[in-house]
């Protein structure tokens, strides 16, 4: 069962969008676990596979050793595993599916849901796509029963939906004039102590506009410290075009900062999106107000107007 639980979520979580209805077998192998160490040992299997890519990712993204990224790879999977094996239940009934919902509730909203990756119910955009909340109840319905004796039904049931998803899927396609650039700086992405990186970046973006892109994503973080000095190099570096950036930045205040979504244009900047959840520990620092200090992300959002030359848009 753990080899199993470790298959389903390399598989499940390998990148495809059609293989995560696999996911659906993780609540079977929960409920009919012999024991409640097998049910830890399963929950760990079925975490630390479907999240296997975590401690590169940590370091390639923040620039630190690998033990960092395991560290907080264990850690989230510890959360995981302790909530799924406290609610276990050996005995079959109608408890093994209220407690596996309320395990699934438990890692979908804070504190468990900050390290709520890997949830089976993210396969309701596959199994029921276009369904809305119609479809995100069916799946949890389908999970449910995946703990009870009747789980061959749901499995049934979720292959033949998943099956009809398959034979429809269309490839999600570009939209026309836009581009996402790979900036091949790894580590060093938005974090230059002076404005080459920018003017690098935009160099690039001037090519892409000249191959015929309207639109040009970068990545995260890649337009690095969000100052009026850094709008306004964008800005003009995008002057006589007809491009729009969308961006990465840190907005930053005494407080601490936000992890936002630019959106910049020769003649405006305008924030798009700042990120609501952060990583824990590496951005969101809670213990840095308690002591009197900031520093850390905050997943509100800053407020900003949504256009006008940011050197009066806001006062860092």
């Amino acid at each position: 069962m753990i080899v199993a639980a470790a298959a389903v979520g390399a598989a499940a979580w390998c990148g495809h969008a059609l293989a995560l209805p696999l996911a659906c077998a993780f609540p079977t192998l929960w409920a009919f676990a012999p024991s409640r160490m097998t049910s830890a040992a399963v929950s760990a299997a079925y975490f630390l596979a479907a999240s296997h890519g975590l401690p590169q990712g940590v370091v390639n993204f923040y620039s630190t050793d690998l033990g960092v990224g395991i560290a907080l790879w264990i850690g989230a999977a510890a959360v995981f595993v302790l909530v799924h094996a406290v609610l276990w239940q050996s005995r079959p009934g109608w408890e093994r599916p209220l407690w596996f919902g309320l395990a699934a509730i438990l890692m979908s909203v804070p504190p468990f849901g900050i390290v709520g990756w890997a949830q089976p119910i993210t396969a309701a955009g596959i199994l029921f796509p276009g369904w809305g909340w119609w479809g995100l109840g069916a799946t949890a319905a389908i999970l449910l029963t995946m703990t009870t004796g009747k789980w061959p039904v749901a499995a049934i049931v979720a292959a033949s939906f998943w099956a009809w998803s398959a034979a429809h899927w269309i490839a999600p396609s570009q939209p026309d004039g836009w581009v996402g650039l790979d900036t091949k700086l790894g580590s060093l992405l938005g974090r230059a102590p002076d404005l080459d990186q920018s003017q690098t970046l935009l160099q690039c973006v001037r090519e892409a506009g000249g191959a015929g892109a309207r639109v040009v994503v970068l990545p995260e973080s890649a337009a690095g410290l969000w100052t009026p000095t850094t709008s306004g190099v964008w800005m003009d570096g995008l002057r006589g075009t007809d491009i729009t950036v969308i961006a990465g930045a840190a907005i930053v205040d005494r407080e601490g900062y936000d992890n936002a979504m630019m959106e910049v244009s020769a003649d405006r900047t305008r924030r798009l999106y700042g990120e609501r959840m952060p990583v824990p520990v590496s951005m969101w620092q809670p213990w840095l107000a308690w002591t009197g200090q900031g520093g850390g992300a905050r997943g509100p959002s800053l407020p900003i107007p949504s256009s006008s030359p940011p050197a009066t848009a806001w006062r860092p």
